[in-house]
């Protein structure tokens, strides 16, 4: 497994509850886009259209080597291939509970691309704070442990 992209923003903003893997349909040269790795996803979100799971404003960048008549939109919708039972519990959580979907992270598994996608939930301010405290307290063991020689 070959990680592309990470949403690490996503871990800060949200409380991650359950996560799922899905396929996501793309073009042939935003494949070979993202085996250069040219993809940001830190603005991306995944919404629900018609029975459908679909992801919104992720930057695909366009394949330098590629035909003049492929410009298309580097952030268009890409559609989400999840198993319909997927679909319906996270719907159900979504309009019910208040949950979000985001993507976490972008990778190849053998030959295809997959995405990590959560249901979320979002962060009160304190919450934000408390997560910055943690990590600052941390980074400074790590650094005692470090300078201590172990």
């Amino acid at each position: 497994m070959k990680i592309i992209a990470t949403n690490k923003n996503a871990s800060f903003e949200y409380f991650i509850e359950e996560k799922y893997e899905a396929g996501i349909v793309l073009q042939g040269n935003e494949i070979k886009s993202l085996r250069l790795g040219n993809v940001n996803m830190n603005d991306s979100f995944c919404f629900l259209r018609e029975g459908e799971v679909c992801v919104k404003n992720m930057h695909i960048a366009l394949y330098e080597k590629s035909d003049g008549f492929s410009t298309r939109d580097t952030r268009r919708d890409r559609k989400l291939l999840l198993h319909n039972h997927e679909i319906a519990k996270i719907a159900g959580k979504i309009n019910r509970q208040g949950y979000t979907l985001v993507p976490l992270k972008l990778y190849f598994k053998d030959s295809l691309v997959k995405i990590e996608v959560a249901l979320c939930r979002g962060k009160h301010t304190y919450d934000k704070k408390q997560t910055i405290a943690e990590r600052d307290t941390k980074r400074a063991v790590e650094r005692e442990i470090k300078n201590a020689g172990f």
